[in-house]
C-alpha cells in the first residue's frame, strides 16, 4: 500500500513530520523576528491589504520563499536517498507540491477573513445610517471580493488536476506491486476486486483524508495566531469569566470533547465495516462461480451467503443508531456554542460586526482543524476496513499467516470456499 509508492515509508513520513515541526519553529521563532529586524514586521491584523494584494504581501512572497526553500532541501535529499525508486518524482516533489498548493487553500481562507472585517463594519455602519457611505465604498469590497475569487478558482482549478494525477500514480503504483506478485495473490478471496477496487478506493479515500489533515494542520499554523488575537475582544466567558487566549482554548477544549465522543461511540464501527465487505464479497463471489459452474450458486448456499450479508447489515444499522445520535447531537450544538460563549461580549457591545465576523470565521477554522477526526470518522472507518483487506495481500506477499477471517476461504487445495458466516 505505501512501499509501492512512497521510498521507506516510515523513515519518509516521520522525517517529514519532523522537518516540519523544525521549520515551523524556524519561521515563527526565528524567521518573524528576522524580518522584523529587516523591514519586514508581520502583518497587524488591521494592516492586512484587502483583496488579491494579500498574497503578494511581502511578508507573504518571503514565506513562500522559505517554503519552497524548505521543500527543496528535504525533497532533494530524499531525491539521493531514493534515487532507484521509480515513482520518487510523484511520492516526493507531488507531495511536497500538493503541501503547497493545500498551505495557499489556507491562504485563500485567511484572505476572505482580512476582508470580512472592513465589509461588515461598512455595512454595519450602513445600516445605522451612518453618514459618507457610498455606493462606491460597497462596489469597492465587492471587486477586492472577486479578485480574491478569481485567484481561488485558478488554485482549485490546478489543485484538482494535479490531485487526480497523483491519486492515479498512486493507485498505479499499487496495482503493479500487487500484479508482479499475482501467483502468491490469485489464491485469496476476491483478489481480483482487491486489486481493481480496493487499491482504486484505498488512493481515493487515503489522498482525501491526507489532504484533509495537511489542509487542517496548516489551517492551524495560520488562524491560531489570528484567533489568539481576535481574543483580546473577549473578556467575558459564561460560568467561566475571564480566561486569556479563551477562544483559542474554547476551540481546543470543544474539539476534543466531540473527538473523543465519536471515537468512542464509533469503536465497533470498523470492524463491522471491515466484515460487511467480507460477506458481500462471498455472496458475489458465489454468483460469479454460478455463471460458469452449474453445481454453484445452489438456492440453500445463496440464501445461507444472503441472510449473513442481511444479519451484518442489521447489525451496523444498530450501532449506527447510537452513533449518528452522538454526530448529529454534537453538530447541533456546534452550530450554536461560538454565539453561546459570546454572549457577554455581545451585550457588552465589545465587538462590531466586522470583527464578529472575523471572530466567527477564524473560530470555526480553528475548531473545524481540531475536529479533524469528528468530520472525516465514517471515512476512517472505510478506509480502515479496505486496509484490512489489503493487509491480506501483504501477509501473502511475504509469506506471512493470513488474518483469520481469511483463512476461512482457503481450502487444504489452496482454493476459495464460500464463507461460514
Amino acid at each position: 500500500m505505501f512501499h509501492s509508492f512512497f521510498p521507506q515509508p516510515k523513515l519518509f513520513f516521520i522525517s517529514a513530520a519532523i522537518w516540519a515541526l523544525a521549520c515551523v519553529f524556524i519561521w515563527y521563532f526565528v524567521g518573524v523576528g528576522l524580518l522584523t529586524s529587516l523591514g519586514f514586521p508581520p502583518l497587524a491584523e488591521d494592516a492586512q491589504p484587502v483583496g488579491a494584494a494579500f498574497f503578494v504581501a511581502p511578508t507573504n512572497l518571503l514565506f513562500y520563499v522559505f517554503f519552497m526553500v524548505a521543500c527543496v532541501l528535504f525533497c532533494s535529499a530524499w531525491h539521493v536517498i531514493a534515487r532507484s525508486h521509480p515513482w520518487k518524482l510523484w511520492s516526493v516533489w507531488g507531495s511536497a507540491l500538493l503541501i503547497f498548493i493545500t498551505y495557499f487553500g489556507v491562504q485563500m481562507d485567511v484572505a476572505i477573513n482580512v476582508w470580512r472585517g472592513p465589509f461588515f463594519d461598512l455595512l454595519q455602519n450602513a445600516l445605522a445610517g451612518k453618514p459618507g457611505i457610498t455606493n462606491e465604498d460597497f462596489y469597492y469590497l465587492l471587486l477586492k471580493f472577486l479578485e480574491i475569487g478569481a485567484v481561488g478558482v485558478v488554485v482549485a482549478v490546478l489543485s484538482a488536476f494535479l490531485i487526480n494525477h497523483y491519486v492515479f500514480r498512486w493507485r498505479t503504483a499499487m496495482n503493479n506491486f500487487y500484479m508482479s506478485k499475482w501467483e502468491k495473490l490469485r489464491h485469496i478471496e476476491g483478489a481480483s476486486q482487491r486489486v481493481q477496487e480496493d487499491t482504486m478506493r484505498f488512493a481515493n479515500i487515503l489522498e482525501g483524508l491526507g489532504i484533509s489533515l495537511i489542509g487542517a494542520v496548516m489551517t492551524l499554523i495560520v488562524f491560531l495566531p489570528i484567533l489568539s488575537g481576535l481574543s483580546h475582544y473577549v473578556t467575558d466567558l459564561p460560568i467561566l469569566g475571564a480566561v486569556p487566549n479563551s477562544l483559542v482554548w474554547l476551540a481546543l477544549g470543544w474539539s476534543v470533547l466531540g473527538t473523543v465522543l465519536l471515537a468512542v461511540v464509533g469503536i465497533k464501527l470498523p470492524g463491522l465495516n471491515f466484515r460487511n465487505q467480507r460477506v458481500e464479497a462471498a455472496y458475489r463471489k458465489e454468483l460469479v462461480y454460478g455463471e460458469d459452474h452449474a453445481e454453484r450458486a445452489q438456492p440453500l448456499t445463496v440464501r445461507e451467503l444472503f441472510a449473513n450479508v442481511q444479519r451484518n447489515y442489521f447489525r451496523m444499522y444498530f450501532h449506527y443508531v447510537y452513533f449518528n445520535f452522538a454526530r448529529y447531537s454534537y453538530g447541533q450544538l456546534d452550530a450554536i456554542f461560538i454565539y453561546f460563549v459570546l454572549v457577554p461580549t455581545f451585550v457588552a457591545h465589545k465587538i462590531t460586526l466586522g470583527i464578529w465576523q472575523q471572530i466567527s470565521t477564524a473560530f470555526g477554522q480553528v475548531a473545524n482543524s481540531f475536529q479533524y477526526l469528528v468530520s472525516s470518522w465514517t471515512t476512517i472507518i472505510e478506509l480502515l476496513s479496505i486496509q484490512k483487506r489489503l493487509k491480506a495481500f501483504e501477509a501473502a506477499i511475504d509469506d506471512e499467516p493470513l488474518p483469520d477471517i481469511d483463512q476461512r476461504y482457503l481450502d487444504r487445495e489452496g482454493g476459495v470456499v464460500h464463507q461460514d458466516g
